[in-house]
C-alpha cells in the first residue's frame, strides 16, 4: 500500500525522564500536544536525540505502545527502530507496526562499521519485513557507514521507503538525490555546522528532520516548509538567519545534551540525561538562554526561564 510521506518539520523528540531515571510518560503527552499545537507535522521518538542507545529493549517497546496512543490530531508518529543487528532491527520494526506506529526510522547499526553493500542489503531486509512507512538516516558521524547517493536511490525504489534524512556535509549528494526525483521525502539534519539546510531546501527538499524544533517548533516549521509557494524562500531566509544562534547552541554539544539541558531550564518536560551523559556547564547553558531571551522566545512560548533547574 502507498504510505504517507512526512513533510515539513519532522522533530526528533527528547525522551523525557523522571528524577529516578524512569520514562516520564506524562511528559511525553505534554510534548506531543505542544508540538501539535505549534505546527510540527511529524515526530521521531527514540532517535539519537531520544537517547535510544541507552534505553533497554523493554523500555523501547513500552515507549512505542504507550506514546502511540497519545497521538494528537494527524501528527505523524515515527519511531527509531535500529537494533544492533538485522534480526533485532526487524523485531523493533514489526513491533512498531503492530502497535500502530505511522513509521520507523532506521540507521546503520552502530559500532560495527559495516560497508555500504552490507548496510544497503540490511536496509532492504528491513524494508521487506513489514508493510510500514520507513526512512533511512544516513548518519556517518554516529555510525561510520556512509551510504552513497547511488545506494540511497536504490533504497528509494522500495514501496516502504518514504523518507531520507541526510547528515553528511555533501551538497553534491543531496543534489544528485533531488535531481533523480525519487518517490520519497528528502530531508536533512538541521545542524548549521553540516551546512545542508539551505541547499537541501533550495534544491527541492521536503523539510528537515530536526532537533532544534524541541525548543523552537514554530520557527522550525517555517524553516522546514518546502519552497513551493511564493514567499516560502524569503520566509525561510528570515527565520533561518534570525534563529541561527539557537541552531548553533543546540549543536554545541553531542545531542541531546544541549537540548535537554535548556529544555529543563525552560520548564519543558525533559528531566535528567541518562548517565554517563551530563548536562551542559552553567556558562554554556547561559549562552543558549541569552539567545533565547534576546529573541523573546520565552515570551512567545510562555516559558519561565529557571537556569537553576538544569543543574538539579
Amino acid at each position: 500500500m502507498a504510505h504517507k510521506k512526512p513533510e515539513g518539520s519532522f522533530v526528533a523528540l527528547v525522551t523525557p525522564m523522571n528524577e529516578d531515571g524512569s520514562i516520564d510518560y506524562e511528559g511525553f503527552r505534554t510534548l506531543l500536544n505542544w508540538h501539535h499545537d505549534h505546527g510540527t507535522s511529524a515526530v521521531l521518538i527514540m532517535g539519537s536525540t531520544g537517547e535510544v542507545s541507552m534505553l533497554s529493549a523493554e523500555e523501547r517497546r513500552e515507549i512505542v505502545e504507550k506514546t502511540v496512543k497519545m497521538r494528537p490530531g494527524d501528527m505523524q508518529m515515527f519511531y527509531g527502530c535500529t537494533g544492533n543487528n538485522t534480526e533485532t532491527t526487524i523485531g523493533y520494526v514489526r513491533h512498531a507496526k503492530a502497535a500502530g506506529a505511522d513509521g520507523a526510522i532506521v540507521a546503520a547499526p552502530a559500532y560495527i562499521g559495516a560497508d555500504n553493500e552490507a548496510i544497503t542489503d540490511f536496509m532492504f531486509e528491513v524494508l521487506d519485513s513489514a508493510d510500514l512507512a520507513m526512512g533511512f538516516y544516513n548518519n556517518p558521524p554516529r555510525v561510520k557507514t556512509d551510504l552513497h547517493w547511488t545506494d540511497l536511490l536504490k533504497l528509494a525504489r522500495h514501496d516502504n521507503m518514504v523518507v531520507l534524512k541526510e547528515s553528511t556535509t555533501r551538497v553534491g549528494q543531496v543534489a544528485q538525490i533531488c535531481a533523480a526525483k525519487p518517490d520519497m521525502s528528502i530531508m536533512c539534519c538541521c545542524s548549521p555546522n553540516l551546512g545542508l539546510v539551505v541547499p537541501t531546501m533550495a534544491l527541492g527538499g521536503h523539510g528537515t528532520a530536526n532537533m532544534t524544533g524541541n525548543i523552537i517548533p514554530e520557527e522550525m516549521v517555517t524553516i522546514s516548509t518546502p519552497w513551493r509557494k511564493e514567499g516560502a524562500a524569503d520566509a525561510f531566509r528570515e527565520a533561518y538567519l534570525r534563529n541561527l544562534p539557537i541552531l548553533h547552541f543546540v549543536y554545541s554539544a553531542i545531542n541531546p545534551v544541549a537540548t535537554k539541558t535548556i529544555m529543563r531550564a525552560l520548564g519543558l518536560p525533559s528531566g535528567p540525561l541518562r548517565k554517563p551523559l551530563k548536562p551542559l556547564a552553567p556558562t554554556a547553558l547561559e549562552a543558549g538562554l541569552n539567545a533565547y531571551r534576546e529573541l523573546e522566545l520565552d515570551r512567545k512560548y510562555g516559558l519561565n526561564i529557571r537556569p537553576a533547574l538544569a543543574a538539579e
